[in-house]
Order: structure tokens, then sequence, then C-alpha cells
């Protein structure tokens, strides 16, 4: 998980008077995310547990006087300007500026006069990785306009907005655990959130007090496929709702599994709906353990969740699965991966003191394979979008 050298606020801050020859009014930052648990659950109207990591995106920014938008990404090294025509419908900004564009956007819509602004980004999120790069870019440029523009948006209806400025006017069809991660979450916890009603407990998660650490393994696989599969899944399940006549399959419990499998003609629709309602109980049972202070016994779980993703779901992809197995050999309790899936990351939970042996067996098994490199780096439960300064 590499980025450019010094603290990300610091270039944030740094690029700004570059660009601007200002300095900033001030520095929001919102987190990437890893979850727990919880695949291809949110859409499904179900349950998630995230947690936001240490890396990432900071925005610096001050007011303009008019109704323009000028944006400098230290990533991309260029600056982009739109104005109101060009945030009046979904679409007509492309690129990574969408993103930026997308929840002036959905501000607008939502009835809110966004004031102009003048932004510079940096971040050490890692972009392709399933981190939600994307959500934390929505939601630290979320909230810069709020602050700004003086704009009153509680908490809770944060993420709902930010989804919706990547759903419509991105074009991608997420669903809302990446915002809420983001936005919500608390240091030293993750985050269950419940789709539906979009409530969230923060659940008390400390690995290190357990003599544990979360080992996130990027495996810098090309995402294969990845928005249109990602579509798919999704339009399968929701065939699969309808077709057992429930509002999402959320409402399917463990123990209707069999007969509502039954019901189904098609097999690739009864894997899909098998993940998602043993998904669904795999974050119930975790919160469980991790309620009971039994960290160590979630291990079982995030491996049997990488399984069925994996053949279930059918998500994963050979680096991914070969980064999970090489892990599990090398003695953590659980591995899987984490993401929207055909390609990004695997988590893993490890004694602390075998960190470096998983990390040197899965590099070991992606150089037998000739596989690009993985990336090991061990984090912590990161709290979530704030002002800086």
């Amino acid at each position: 998980m590499t980025a450019p050298t010094g603290d990300v606020v610091e270039r944030a801050a740094a690029g700004f008077t570059d660009q601007y020859d200002a300095r900033p009014t001030g520095l929001w930052a919102a987190p990437g995310r890893v979850n727990l648990i919880g695949e291809h659950t949110d859409y499904n109207d179900g349950f998630v547990l995230p947690f936001a990591l240490p890396m990432r995106t900071v925005v610096a920014a001050d007011r303009r006087d008019d109704e323009h938008w000028t944006v400098w990404s230290e990533l991309s090294g260029e600056t982009i300007t739109f104005a109101t025509d060009d945030v009046a419908e979904p679409g007509r900004v492309t690129g990574w500026g969408a993103y930026v564009a997308g929840v002036v956007w959905a501000l607008r819509d939502a009835g809110h006069a966004v004031p102009g602004a003048r932004l510079a980004i940096a971040s050490d999120v890692p972009l392709g990785a399933g981190l939600s790069s994307s959500a934390a870019l929505e939601s630290a440029v979320l909230a810069a306009l709020l602050d700004l523009g003086g704009l009153e948006l509680p908490a809770e209806g944060q993420p709902r907005l930010a989804q919706r400025a990547e759903n419509v006017y991105v074009g991608a069809p997420t669903g809302i655990m990446d915002q809420s991660a983001v936005i919500r979450c608390r240091a030293g916890h993750a985050l269950f959130l419940d789709c539906r009603d979009e409530s969230v407990e923060h659940i008390p998660f400390d690995p290190d007090a357990a003599g544990l650490t979360v080992l996130v393994i990027d495996s810098h696989a090309p995402h294969r496929h990845a928005d249109g599969e990602y579509a798919a899944r999704r339009r399968s399940c929701e065939a699969a709702a309808k077709a057992l006549g429930v509002p999402a399959l959320r409402d399917v419990t463990v123990d209707e599994l069999d007969a509502a499998l039954a019901r189904l003609d098609d097999a690739e629709t009864r894997r899909r709906v098998r993940h998602v309602v043993t998904e669904d109980q795999r974050v119930l049972d975790t919160v469980a353990l991790l309620r009971a202070d039994r960290v160590r016994d979630i291990g079982p779980l995030l491996t049997a969740s990488h399984v069925s993703m994996r053949d279930d779901f059918e998500i994963t992809v050979p680096e991914i699965d070969t980064a999970v197995e090489a892990a599990l050999s090398a003695g953590a309790l659980g591995a899987r991966m984490t993401g929207g899936g055909f390609g990004g990351c695997v988590l893993a939970l490890v004694e602390t003191d075998g960190v470096e042996a998983v990390a040197d067996a899965v590099r070991t098994a992606y150089a037998d394979r000739n596989y690009t490199a993985p990336t090991a780096t061990p984090v912590l439960p990161s709290p979530g979008a704030t002002r800086l300064r």
C-alpha cells in the first residue's frame, strides 16, 4: 500500500497553497474502510461489520464567490473546474472528478445551497484495492462543503447522500456500507450496520489487546470485470427476492434457507441466495462474539465467509484465494477476501508475533505462481470522517 512520501495532511495543505497561492480555510479527512465481515449483504438490506482504516483522503479547501468548483488531485496531477451546468444532471463530469461533482450534485438536488469552492485532494487510501477509496473521496469532499457552506446535514443522513452521488451521478451501484463506515466509524470499534433502517451500533473491537493483529493484504490483482459482475450479482439477488416473495434476501433466515432454496429452479441463483443468507448470519454471530470479548473465536467465521464468497457467490480470483490459503497455512486464525470482489484485498486475523510469518508465506506463494508481489499492512480500527483544522 504505497503512497507519495510525507504526511497526507501536509501534502493536501501544500498542494492547495501551490495550486492557489493561498492557505486553505480548513482541512477535512475521511478514511478508507475494510469490512470485517458481511460481503454483498448491504444491498440485500442485510448486516455488515466494517471498520475505518488509518489511511485517509484529505481535502484542503476554501470558498469561492461564484458557483464554480476547482479541484486539484495529487494522484492525477490534474486541476479541473466545473460549474452549475455540469452538475445540473448526472454524468456531465467524468473520471475522478465525477466523485467530487457527484457530491455537489447530490447536495444541490437535496435542496442545499452549495458554495463554490477550491479544493486540493491528497490520499493514502490505495486505489482499486477494495478499501473504499471512492467513498473516502466523496465523504471528505462532503465534509468540506458542509462546513464551508454552513449546511445542516446530520451525520446519520450523510452516508445516504454520498451513496446517491456514487449511485446516480457516477453510476456505480454500491450499497450503503462504504459511506456509512467512512463517515460514522469510531476508533477502536467496528460498525454494526443494519442496512435496512441504517441503524448502527459501535461494537468494541480491539484485537491488539488480545495479542492479535488484523493484517490487510493487497493482492494487487487487477479487477476483472468487477463493475459488470457486481451489477450482475445485485440483479440476481433482487430477482431471487422477488421470486421468493420477500422484500429482500435479508428476510430469509438460516432456518428458512433450505425451504427457500427448494423454491428456486436455477442452481446459480440458489448459490447466490445461500451466500447472502449465511453471510448475514455470520455477521450476527461475529457481533455476538465481539460483544462477549471473544475476538479469537471470530477466525472460523472469517474463513467460512471466504469459502462462501469463493464457492457460492463466485467473486474471488486466484490471487485472492492464494493469499487466503497461504495465510491460513501460516497460522492465521481466519482469513477472507474483503470488498466487492474480483480483485482487491484479503483480511487476516493473525497472532501479533506471527505477522511476519503470515506475510512471508503469502509473498512466497505469490512468487511461486509469478503473481505481482502483494503488500501486507497491519491496521487498527480508526476514526471516521472529521475536520482536522
